[in-house]
């Protein structure tokens, strides 16, 4: 079992691991390379997070997403627009939280150890959806409005 985090302890460890994020992504252009450097810190930086990563939009396959830079267990290589958690992430390009995956309409089971999902849009600077970004957790009801709050941050600094 995971040492839970009260919210203001979680809150801090966001704060925290931004900063290191933005320290490591000062100066490098290279979206793969910033994709990679989000999802290995934060992977290493919450021990709730089981599977951490990005689904890029495919510019050759419009509505599909192909998987990208990504910390944990083998994940889907594609998923298409409005399928599972991320699909409706993208569709809708909402954060979507989702405390029993197995219960979610459509989910896609990449891994059958995933119990809980959070998916962050990731919308570049010109407000285009370019992809999303994944974590999910093997234990239930891990992620909450801290985590919304915390990710979104991160992201829209890294990639807006």
């Amino acid at each position: 079992m995971y040492e839970l985090m009260n919210a203001v302890e979680k809150s801090a460890c966001y704060t925290e691991t931004a900063k290191e994020i933005a320290a490591v992504l000062e100066g490098e252009s290279n979206l793969i390379a910033r994709m990679a450097t989000v999802a290995n810190i934060l992977h290493h930086a919450f021990d709730h997070y089981f599977w951490t990563g990005f689904y890029l939009v495919d510019t050759e396959k419009p509505g599909e997403l192909v998987i990208g830079p990504y910390q944990g267990t083998l994940g889907c290589l594609r998923i298409p627009f409005g399928r599972g958690v991320c699909g409706a992430s993208a569709i809708a390009r909402e954060t979507r939280i989702v405390d029993d995956v197995h219960a979610f309409p459509g989910h896609i089971a990449c891994d059958a150890n995933s119990q809980s999902e959070i998916v962050v849009p990731v919308i570049n600077a010109h407000g285009d959806l370019i992809a999303v970004f994944d974590i999910d957790s093997d234990q239930k009801a891990m992620f909450d409005g801290v985590d919304r709050d915390g990710l979104e941050a991160i992201i829209r600094a890294s990639f807006g």
